[in-house]
């Protein structure tokens, strides 16, 4: 996004007016704003080129240097030449735009009915590939956080708070980079404007208590690793009683024979070069029993056979994957003198047909004796 110019950023054309510039400006700020996007850091990226761009375009100094000369000019301006208006102009409009969400921007929140931390949480658990492919219940164990009863989760002691030393009771501090200044949360009170006067002893300051807790979870069959499910109103508790959800991520653990692809399952089948070149019928394990493969006469190392819907069931219910078996071709390590014989006598039934080399390589060699007359 750096190479667009002011106008791609903010998504207008060169001849928008000011009007058009800033409503353009409001929809992007607010989507990319980094309260709204915690921990994105493509956001805030986008974020900051959004606020770059507005300044320049909002200010019509800078917009006429910037439009015939582009970025260079704009580096060649000094600091007392650039209005103050954009500045003032972002201001009120981030005082507009966040005003109004939770009832209220952060640094108006009342520090005392925030939540120290969020109210969802999520745990991991491990499972088996056979718990995953074919559903389970499991009794999870795990921690959740409470609001302390003796701070009312304010992690001040009697629930006291005076007001933050860092952003003086903003929840904002600003940094500025050339002509620009960004805000971002304080890392101090965590937007709340307050700290704690003196710490609360039960909990040491941090707000909450952890409490044990165990439930059980019916996991669908087909989860796999990385899907998430929600467990409605077991996540952590708030000040106001108001509990999360709990969110458990699952990591599957890899079967000995099977090898997962999405819904599909792959398994090597070991075939002895007798049995591929017959094109015998054998017997092979699959998720829900045993199964009947017959052979092509003449199947090669590695080649695939599919059993349709013999795969996992989607956890979606769509249906399921398929189980492709790939064989892998066994030869002797060693022949004694019958087997050397018989083999002997069979290779030679086949006549010139057990020497397919003969005539590509004869040719190959005539070739090659030319290349040194």
């Amino acid at each position: 996004m750096e190479e667009l110019s002011y106008y791609e950023i903010l998504e207008v054309s060169r001849n928008a007016d000011k009007a058009t510039i800033k409503k353009a400006y409001r929809a992007m700020a607010k989507k990319y704003h980094p309260d709204k996007n915690p921990g994105d850091a493509e956001a805030e990226k986008k974020f900051k080129l959004c606020n770059e761009a507005y300044q320049c375009l909002s200010d019509d100094q800078q917009r006429s240097i910037y439009d015939r000369y582009g970025k260079e000019g704009l580096q060649g301006m000094s600091g007392g030449g650039r209005s103050s208006a954009g500045f003032d102009d972002l201001s009120s409009m981030f005082e507009e735009m966040f005003s109004g969400f939770g009832g209220g921007s952060r640094r108006r929140q009342n520090p005392a009915d925030m939540d120290k931390y969020p109210l969802d949480m999520n745990i991991e658990l491990d499972i088996s590939f056979n718990e995953a492919v074919f559903g389970c219940e499991k009794d999870v164990k795990y921690k959740y956080k409470k609001a302390c009863e003796k701070c009312k989760g304010t992690g001040a002691k009697d629930g006291k708070l005076s007001t933050c030393k860092q952003c003086k009771g903003q929840g904002q501090v600003y940094m500025k980079q050339g002509f620009m200044t960004f805000s971002q949360t304080c890392p101090a009170c965590h937007g709340t404007g307050s700290a704690a006067a003196e710490k609360c002893k039960s909990c040491r300051g941090s707000g909450y208590d952890e409490v044990k807790e165990s439930v059980t979870i019916k996991v669908p069959a087909g989860i796999d690793t990385g899907n998430r499910l929600r467990v409605s109103g077991k996540g952590n508790i708030g000040k106001n009683g108001r509990r999360g959800d709990l969110y458990v991520t699952f990591d599957v653990a890899a079967d000995k024979h099977f090898i997962r692809d999405d819904n599909d399952v792959y398994i090597e089948i070991p075939v002895f070069f007798t049995q591929a070149i017959t094109g015998e019928t054998i017997t092979i394990p699959s998720l829900r029993g045993e199964l009947e493969l017959k052979l092509e006469v003449g199947t090669r190392d590695k080649q695939r056979y599919t059993f349709r819907g013999e795969g996992i069931e989607d956890v979606h219910g769509h249906g399921k994957g398929n189980l492709i078996a790939v064989i892998q071709l066994q030869y002797p390590t060693s022949l004694n003198e019958e087997q050397l014989e018989l083999i002997a006598k069979l290779q030679e039934s086949f006549g010139i047909e057990s020497k397919p080399h003969e005539g590509l390589l004869d040719a190959a060699i005539e070739k090659m004796k030319g290349w040194f007359k």
